[in-house]
């Protein structure tokens, strides 16, 4: 398995503000993610583009989790 792109993370980042699951992710010049799950809460700092789409696979998750216990 191929270490995720930066390209792909950007992916990630895009689909995850867009359906707001996130309220903010920017990448920095420096390949770090800067992300925010609502207006009001902290910037966290993502180390890569695995770090984002680690995170992108644990909102999923959590998603997938959530929708299940109500069903």
């Amino acid at each position: 398995m191929h270490p995720p792109s930066t390209a792909e993370a950007a992916a990630w980042a895009e689909v995850l503000v867009c359906h707001q699951l996130l309220y903010a992710a920017v990448l920095t010049p420096g390949g770090q993610w800067l992300v925010q799950n609502r207006a009001d809460s902290p910037v966290h700092v993502l180390h890569g583009p695995r770090a984002m789409v680690d995170l992108a696979a644990e909102i999923q998750h959590r998603i997938r989790t959530t929708r299940n216990r109500t069903r």
